[in-house]
């Protein structure tokens, strides 16, 4: 069965990296690619710095990953991931006819609330058109907050810092582009926690275990303790069901018999 391609998450932003504003979306494609049966394979947080955005997505488009990159693309001269793109493809920017209608319809839209003009030629309504300058080859994102749209191109996905506007997006892009990728990957996840075993004792087991089984990835999480009982490591497997299952089983063989505890210590 050929494998969905790896899918990354590039969050722009000087507010995100200063702490004026935190990342949402970093939690929410985790969740949108869950239920489609899809993971997230990595993500990235970068400036508003254009040589920076550039060179990001330079080494972005050589990878032929499915990547959602959110931020930067307004009309202020703090959003400059239009123009990073465009230099990243080594193509020019210029007004998406599809976008120019569609910020067309929000000013109007906005005029009949008694918000600014319909008047495409107001100098307030050619900025707003800013935002529908794409990188030349570009098709749009639907944006079903406020119509102004994002824009794709070489299976990225360009959409505002906004979460109550990139989520939608997500999922529009998700179900209209990529749909012939959900669930093609059957994989599942279990763990257990562990009590009275250093991690150094367990990990020849975990090395042992993705060699047998091809596919599953063993994963250690050690804690210093909480309310499941003081110190303990969470130990888990992932992958097909079916070899997963196997996997785990072994694991808890495993950590019985080099004296770990599968229940935690009576407290004093």
């Amino acid at each position: 069965m050929t494998q969905p391609p790896k899918i990354r998450l590039i969050a722009i932003g000087d507010e995100i990296l200063s702490g004026r504003r935190q990342d949402k979306h970093f939690s929410k494609i985790i969740e949108l690619l869950s239920v489609r049966g899809l993971a997230l394979n990595a993500a990235e947080f970068i400036s508003d710095d254009e040589d920076e955005i550039t060179a990001c997505l330079t080494r972005s488009f050589a990878t032929g990953d499915i990547v959602f990159c959110c931020g930067g693309i307004g009309a202020t001269p703090d959003d400059r991931t239009r123009q990073a793109c465009a230099r990243a493809l080594g193509v020019g920017l210029a007004l998406h006819p599809e976008a120019e209608r569609l910020i067309g319809e929000r000013c109007a839209d906005m005029a009949a609330r008694g918000q600014g003009s319909a008047d495409m030629s107001t100098p307030e309504n050619r900025q707003r058109l800013q935002m529908g300058v794409f990188p030349i080859g570009a098709q749009i994102v639907p944006n079903a907050y406020n119509k102004i749209p994002g824009f794709f191109v070489r299976d990225h996905t360009f959409m505002p810092g906004f979460p109550v506007m990139a989520e939608p997006m997500m999922t529009w892009t998700l179900d209209t582009r990529y749909a012939h990728w959900h669930h093609q990957v059957q994989r599942i996840e279990h763990s257990f926690l562990v009590f009275g075993l250093p991690e150094s004792r367990i990990t020849p087991a975990l090395e042992a275990l993705e060699l047998r089984w091809a596919g599953v990835k063993a994963f250690s999480l050690p804690s210093v303790g909480g309310e499941s009982g003081g110190p303990h490591i969470e130990l888990g497997v992932k992958g097909p069901p079916d070899p997963a299952a196997e996997a785990l089983a072994y694991l808890r063989a495993e950590v019985v018999r080099v004296g770990g505890q599968l229940t935690p210590p009576p407290r004093d």
